[in-house]
């Protein structure tokens, strides 16, 4: 073949197709999990410029933490289809001290209005290390202790950690998202992002 000969016809070589971007971002608290809002407040957008990627789940504006985004569908469905078990674990500053009962209660699964929670993993823990201030703080009333859990489930329900820790006497002061799958918050400050790779 020769490729000077104008009638010699000439494929182009396959450029290899990029990965869809995946992107880890910590999600400050009040901002929506969207990249809109009709009435002004922050939204992803804010943070996230990579076009075309869109969150894997969502996470309550009064939440904190890893919001995992991409362009995969395929990818989006395996981390939010119960079906396919993706544990999130959660700090949670709780009000009140948990007691054994509270706990194995948790650990059990909690009935909610909408059905049964599944098993979770659950114990209690000191104030994370890694922990950023809330901007604005937690309400605290002096007469009552607050503690910490780490809390981790494997459906993703809306506000679910929130009504399980009510649901056994522990109402939640604030929730921070710490890991999706093995994909975890580790050197993100609120509002910073990285690009990973898809495990």
């Amino acid at each position: 073949m020769n490729l000077n000969d104008p009638a010699t016809p000439h494929r182009p070589r396959k450029s290899p197709i990029a990965p869809a971007p995946l992107i880890l971002l910590n999600k400050p608290y009040g901002v929506l999990c969207q990249f809109s809002d009709r009435t002004g407040r922050p939204t992803l957008a804010d943070y996230v410029a990579v076009p075309d990627v869109y969150p894997a789940g969502r996470l309550d504006a009064d939440s904190e933490g890893l919001v995992v985004l991409t362009a995969d569908g395929a990818l989006q469905a395996r981390i939010t289809s119960p079906r396919h078990h993706m544990r999130k674990t959660y700090w949670v500053q709780v009000e009140g001290t948990p007691r054994p009962d509270q706990l194995a209660a948790l650990a059990a699964g909690v009935r909610l209005a909408d059905g049964p929670t599944g098993p979770a993993q659950v114990h209690a823990m000191p104030e994370p290390s890694a922990l950023w201030p809330r901007d604005p703080p937690i309400r605290v009333r002096r007469a009552i202790p607050t503690a910490w859990l780490e809390l981790t489930i494997g459906e993703g329900r809306n506000r679910q950690v929130r009504r399980m820790t009510a649901a056994v006497g522990l109402p939640t002061l604030r929730l921070v998202r710490w890991s999706v799958g093995d994909w975890t918050l580790a050197g993100l400050g609120p509002g910073e992002s990285r690009v990973a790779g898809v495990l």
